[in-house]
């Protein structure tokens, strides 16, 4: 009788442990689910040094092969990577690393850049405001400013590709649904871009 009961609340004991090593291995993924949405506040007039602006490794600007029946020309963001694409010939895109919007904020579809903006200005919308309530109405253009160096304007929408002056946010979901890279990538995008470009954004379940 005394075997068996040992035996038995051994057994008990081992299933407690697995359940808590279950419940820990999940609440590691969700903490690092919620690691990779920063919340941080928006810096108006915070100026990086060239240091910060210069990116290393997976989300530094670099021509990788890209598979896809989309044009060159193209623009093919995939948010979950956190990378834009513009696609060029012979099976090759540059990518670009992106910080995307926050969870509940990410979007899909299709469009066409409908304009484009040097140093634009800076109107933070009602959201931000409410989150941020000392944020500034307006900011011009210029350096500092959380819009970055250049965007570009999607479709009819409120969403933009821009520039940032938080370069440590590019890999992370920190926005209301716009695409930023760091300044001089969003320069270097802006520039072989025209108005009119399509472009195709796609989330997890889209690949």
């Amino acid at each position: 009788m005394g075997f068996a009961r040992t035996t038995l609340w051994r057994l008990m004991l081992a299933s407690s442990a697995l359940f808590l090593l279950g419940f820990a291995s999940v609440a590691q993924a969700a903490g690092a689910a919620q690691e990779d949405e920063m919340q941080i506040d928006d810096q108006p007039g915070y100026l990086p040094s060239p240091e910060e602006e210069n990116l290393s490794g997976p989300f530094e600007r670099q021509v990788v092969f890209f598979r896809t029946t989309e044009a060159p020309g193209t623009i093919v963001v995939h948010t979950a990577d956190r990378y834009l694409y513009l696609v060029q010939p012979d099976n090759r895109a540059i990518r670009y690393g992106i910080g995307v919007g926050r969870d509940g904020f990410q979007w899909a579809g299709m469009h066409k850049i409908s304009r484009k903006q040097e140093w634009p200005d800076w109107r933070p919308p009602p959201e931000m405001i409410q989150r941020q309530p000392y944020l500034p109405r307006f900011m011009a253009g210029g350096p500092g400013n959380p819009m970055g160096a250049r965007a570009l304007y999607i479709g009819t929408t409120v969403y933009r590709i821009h520039g940032t002056n938080q370069p440590q946010t590019i890999g992370h979901a920190v926005s209301s649904g716009c695409f930023r890279l760091v300044n001089n990538d969003v320069i270097d995008l802006y520039s072989r871009v025209p108005v009119g470009t399509k472009i195709v954004v796609k989330q997890a379940a889209d690949l």
